[in-house]
């Protein structure tokens, strides 16, 4: 065997070092076939792993891709494009944003006009926005929950003494009937205004080291006490080496019992298959107030419902806004607002036709700061 030249260990260590950052980088010849194409380049591009050096872009990710659209128009124009937060679709239902510089190398003796390409996962930084967004909506569902309280409880209560009175000296069916009916509609507008004084009143935490599948199981045995249910299969895919988490267990499964309710809620007419499922979260690191990853676990519930339509998915965090026939519209914004005082992150992921995934991401001990605090943020790991 012969001793690797100079050039070759160059040349392996070199990809080493491309491999190892955390931007994709792609080479093309004057064919726009590929020289190069680092791990990251593949992964955000949805590219088989083994991609060989040869092969068309346009073969390797669909000539529709938007990234062989660019490189078309810096061929054209011999101008670099740069693309900020650019949609990169993959196999899976939800694309990739990316920022994505195209530039020509320059005239290589016997190569022609290479191409060179950058790419760089935005998902963490939109996933910070869209997590910040979210805090200050709760926080202003808070400042309209104090003013509902202020300005609408307390008139409540003289209606509801008056019906009352109304109902005792009632002389017929019809008066006793009307006033009870004031009666019962006055305590369902309080106990909507006292769902929604939950972002106002930042009630304590009872903490304790609890199993999270102790009430996975609990909502489940509850679910199948209630109708319509009959025909949607259960599986529970848990992680048993999952160590305790400590939480609170009444609002933990207060949570849990919403999401599960919502997903059968919407198989019940043609039936399916929800799905539980725990993990240790290794994609999506939560990151405490001193910039330290935080152990921890994943909580799953997914169903093969009809999906949420896209227009819709923004809102379902909006207090009072539900796409069911019946509901308040409070259950996810409250579950919401648990998760969050527990310093984890609630996300949902759906597809029209295909089902909902909503995804809870839990620190196994809360982190020690004030609820609401920005130092609770989502990291994404390469």
């Amino acid at each position: 065997m012969g001793t690797p030249s100079p050039t070759d260990t160059m040349d392996d260590d070199l990809k080493g070092i491309l491999d190892a950052l955390l931007e994709g980088v792609l080479v093309l010849d004057d064919a726009d076939r590929l020289l190069f194409l680092n791990a990251e380049a593949a992964r955000l591009l949805g590219a088989p792993g083994d991609a060989r050096a040869g092969r068309p872009l346009a073969a390797l990710i669909g000539a529709d891709h938007p990234v062989c659209q660019i490189v078309e128009r810096v061929r054209t124009s011999g101008r670099p494009s740069i693309y900020d937060e650019l949609e990169l679709p993959q196999r899976l239902p939800h694309p990739i944003p990316a920022d994505v510089s195209v530039a020509l190398i320059g005239d290589v003796p016997g190569a022609g006009r290479r191409i060179a390409i950058a790419l760089r996962d935005r998902s963490a930084a939109r996933s910070l926005r869209e997590e910040i967004s979210e805090r200050e909506r709760q926080e202003s569902y808070g400042h309209i929950a104090a003013g509902i309280a202020h300005e609408v409880k307390n008139p409540l209560g003289g209606i509801r003494g008056a019906a009352e009175l109304l109902q005792l000296r009632a002389d017929d069916d019809r008066s006793k009937k009307a006033a009870g009916l004031i009666v019962s509609e006055v305590d369902r507008i309080a106990g909507l205004v006292d769902e929604l004084m939950v972002f106002a009143r930042g009630d304590e935490l009872a903490l304790e080291s609890m199993n999270i599948h102790q009430p996975l199981d609990a909502l489940l045995d509850l679910l199948e006490l209630e109708r319509d249910f009959a025909e949607i299969e259960v599986d529970r895919v848990y992680d048993p080496s999952l160590p305790e988490v400590l939480a609170d267990p009444a609002r933990i499964q207060q949570v849990f019992l919403n999401l599960a309710r919502n997903a059968m809620q919407a198989m019940e007419e043609k039936g399916g298959r929800l799905t539980l499922s725990t993990r240790m979260s290794l994609e999506h690191r939560l990151v405490g107030p001193d910039g330290r990853p935080l152990p921890t676990i994943e909580i799953a519930i997914e169903d093969t419902g009809p999906g949420i339509p896209a227009d819709d998915q923004h809102r379902l965090s909006t207090p009072f806004f539900t796409t069911k026939r019946k509901g308040t519209g409070l259950g996810l914004s409250v579950a919401r607002h648990w998760i969050r005082r527990h310093g984890g992150r609630l996300r949902i992921e759906s597809t029209e036709g295909i089902g909902t995934r909503v995804i809870v991401h839990l620190p196994l001990r809360p982190p020690l700061q004030p609820a609401g605090s920005q130092a609770d943020r989502l990291e994404f790991s390469a």
